[in-house]
């Protein structure tokens, strides 16, 4: 499930790439399987990086080894101007600092980079925080989401550090009904019925692909997509 258009990345062969917040590493994957570019994600969480490891030995790739090493987003171990582009995919709802973390995203690229940055939409967010709230609620999870993302706000902080705003688009408007249910029946999130049937017609979009899904989410992306991914240049 990718968040981020790969292509608007203008990666080319031997172009270094860097996931900030990669996680379980789907995004440097699809970079593996897709270009030619090495992929490097970071993280703070061990067992997800040791995942995102595995997987990698198993793509079928057209690109380098994705690689992945555990990092702070607000201190990255790269010199000045090492990347051709990066991203960070659905992160700044969760740090505490987003200011250093962009800094070193603009430290770590040099110009005329592509960063590329998704976090959770308002609105559809906000629904999720009203129906789980309060203690042990959707906003109160280890590692969880600790602010809703105003977009127009994070574009200012972004250019304010040396980036200049390209695009944007917004995406999995289908997962949004699937959070809202989550959220609904939070006591029940992970065996509720209805969450688990949700979870099962996301499942089998993402493998299958059928058009139906893809044409009817492309029309209501727009609408009401999960998240919202700007795009950036290094100045």
């Amino acid at each position: 499930m990718l968040t981020v258009r790969i292509e608007a990345l203008n990666l080319a062969s031997g172009d270094q790439f860097l996931d900030i917040g990669c996680g379980e590493g789907r995004h440097c994957h699809a970079v593996q399987m897709l270009t030619q570019a090495q992929a490097i994600g970071v993280d703070l969480d061990e067992p997800s990086l040791e995942l995102a490891r595995q997987r990698a030995q198993e793509v079928d790739s057209n690109g380098p080894l994705a690689q992945f090493q555990s990092a702070d987003a607000s201190a990255l171990p790269f010199a000045d101007g090492s990347f051709d582009a990066a991203i960070c995919s659905e992160v700044l709802e969760h740090v505490p600092d987003t200011a250093s973390l962009i800094a070193e995203a603009a430290r770590v690229l040099r110009p005329g980079a592509i960063f590329a940055v998704t976090v959770p939409r308002v609105w559809p967010e906000r629904i999720c925080w009203k129906l789980a709230s309060g203690p042990g609620g959707y906003s109160d999870q280890p590692g969880g989401h600790i602010r809703i993302v105003d977009p127009k706000t994070l574009c200012k902080e972004i250019e304010g550090q040396g980036f200049r705003f390209m695009s944007s688009h917004h995406a999995h408007a289908l997962h949004t009904p699937y959070w809202w249910l989550k959220t609904a029946f939070w006591s029940r999130r992970d065996d509720h019925p209805l969450v688990r049937a949700w979870h099962r017609l996301l499942v089998w979009d993402m493998m299958e692909k059928p058009a139906l899904t893809r044409v009817l989410e492309r029309l209501l992306n727009p609408l009401m997509g999960k998240s919202v991914a700007m795009y950036f240049e290094r100045l």
